[in-house]
């Protein structure tokens, strides 16, 4: 057995498959990361089912029911909603962020203030091929759209011109949202303009975001969390953000979006058209630990490539058990990564996981090498490893580019450094074997 692992192509060889034998061990690492994940999403909806849910404000939304008479006066030829938008719709709120635990993961709950106002005018009849005669004015009714109800945690109540009108819940027609708010209001046969406000306080989690069902749609908010993230189909035409949290401006034309002013029964759809702020917690450490176990094979090949050119340079025989347990050392480092970062940050978790690792490996390859000078080159090299991965993670935009230009670097050296060896007349055949 001996004299077979003492031929250089056998070592090859076994060291190859060996690698390719840790792929098992990284794979399932990394399935334990996606577990953990999960563990946490479930965990944020838990804590979102007693809270509120992330919230998506649509409206106040006119609807107008019709019936269009047959031509001989006979019965009813076509019926059904009217559906009108504000031709100015004003939103400016405050966010109220708050942290809650659910076991060790964290997730972001909010409460709000928003202030709602706005116009409906310019209603065209022409556009929906409908006549005055058509509408049903006193069924006339609007709806305003809420992800969650539970989040509400106050009575609305809408000023239509010097009108107040209490909202109900439930809405009365899908044809524009599935759930939310609806309020009764009997129209003239006037159609002026009708100026609506309204006040509403709102519960949420994670997110914030709202439907530009405006002609215009202007929104301005503020809040003390200090790492937005702005989301959805708009981004701000301003923003500012500090320690002392951000404040954002939106002007939204409905040239922007993709469904007009009006129109009659489930003829568009308003969706996909939000935008809003999501309240970020910063570093997703499942999401950077999976990005750091991307890498497992690659730190196992090159420091098993390390240990290879010891053995070539030095006379020195290695044990392929030996390797194993220096590979097996090596997957360790991801999954004390993963312990580490759900208890404390993410980047001293990195250096944790990363000196315990390269102590561990030092310190058994002190009895392969016999040499604390050789010892201390393994060290270095495992160091430089680690650093280059940790900072391939940290720039998201140009992981490609430097994880190329390093590994390329990494295969010019290993050919700098093997460019004098003779394949052909390496024999490790009275090479000592490692203790």
């Amino acid at each position: 057995m001996k004299a077979a692992f003492e031929n250089i192509f056998v070592k090859i060889s076994f060291i190859i498959i060996l690698i390719l034998i840790l792929i098992v061990p990284t794979f399932m690492v990394e399935q334990i990361i996606r577990e953990r994940n999960q563990r946490q999403q479930e965990s944020i909806q838990e804590v979102s089912d007693k809270h509120a849910r992330a919230q998506q404000i649509s409206g106040p939304i006119l609807t107008i029911p019709f019936a269009i008479q047959r031509e001989d006066g006979k019965g009813i030829r076509e019926k059904g909603l009217f559906h009108v938008l504000p031709e100015k719709l004003n939103i400016s709120g405050e966010i109220n962020p708050e942290k809650r635990k659910r076991g060790m993961y964290e997730t972001v709950v909010y409460g709000s203030s928003i202030h709602i106002d706005g116009t409906f005018d310019n209603i065209d009849l022409d556009a929906a091929n409908l006549k005055k005669e058509d509408l049903l004015l006193s069924k006339a009714y609007l709806t305003l759209g809420l992800s969650d109800l539970k989040g509400v945690t106050e009575q609305v109540s809408i000023k239509m011109n010097d009108q107040y009108i209490m909202f109900q819940p439930g809405v009365l027609s899908s044809n524009v949202v599935r759930s939310g708010l609806h309020a009764y209001y009997k129209l003239d046969s006037s159609l002026i303009k009708q100026d609506f406000s309204f006040d509403l306080k709102l519960n949420g989690t994670e997110y914030l975001r709202f439907t530009p069902i405006g002609k215009e749609t202007k929104v301005e908010l503020a809040s003390s969390w200090s790492d937005p993230s702005f989301s959805g189909n708009f981004l701000p035409i301003t923003r500012k953000i500090s320690k002392n949290g951000f404040t954002a401006k939106w002007n939204v034309l409905n040239m922007n979006r993709n469904f007009p002013q009006s129109w009659k029964g489930s003829a568009h759809s308003i969706g996909h058209s939000e935008f809003g702020v999501d309240l970020d917690l910063g570093v997703d450490v499942y999401q950077k630990s999976m990005r750091v176990a991307k890498y497992a094979i690659l730190f196992v090949a090159l420091t098993f490539l390390v240990f290879f050119f010891v053995e070539i340079k030095n006379r020195i025989l290695i044990h392929p058990i030996q390797y194993t347990l220096v590979g097996l050392s090596l997957v360790m480092f991801y999954v004390l990564v993963l312990a580490f970062s759900e208890q404390i940050a993410f980047g001293w978790a990195y250096l944790l996981a990363a000196s315990m690792t390269i102590s561990l490996v030092c310190l058994y390859a002190k009895t392969l090498l016999r040499s604390w000078a050789l010892v201390g080159v393994l060290g270095s090299i495992l160091m430089i490893l680690y650093i280059f991965i940790f900072v391939i993670i940290q720039l998201q935009d140009y992981a490609m580019l430097f994880g190329s230009l390093g590994i390329f670097l990494i295969l010019a050296i290993t050919m700098y450094f093997s460019r004098k060896i003779d394949w052909f007349q390496v024999d490790q055949k009275e090479l000592p074997a490692g203790e």
